[in-house]
């Protein structure tokens, strides 16, 4: 078999590996229910979005298939930060009312 399809079809399944440990620890570490549901929204709109985005790179042709990357660069950050707020926002509630019950 030609090395460079070994390489496509290993790095493929330790990428797919890692997204899964990644997603399956940002959901296991959760501190309240309202967290938790909020990071399994996050995780399938991730899958899909990224999914999207590879199925993108691969059906449209050379030239334009590169344009995909300006939004994916600029979507992802952006995406990531205004998760990470809303998450330690959620974080803070979840504690907040925590402390109101005791």
């Amino acid at each position: 078999m030609n090395p460079g399809i070994i390489g496509g079809i290993l790095g493929g399944a330790i990428g797919l590996l890692g997204g899964a440990l990644g997603t399956y620890f940002s959901i296991k570490n959760t501190a309240g229910s309202r967290e938790r549901a909020f990071m399994i929204r996050v995780a399938i709109a991730t899958w899909i979005l990224v999914t999207a985005f590879i199925a993108g790179l691969m059906l449209l042709p050379k030239p334009f298939n590169f344009l995909l990357w300006i939004p994916y660069g600029v979507a992802l950050p952006l995406g990531i930060l205004w998760c990470n707020r809303r998450q330690l926002k959620i974080r803070a509630e979840e504690a907040a009312s925590k402390a109101t019950r005791l």
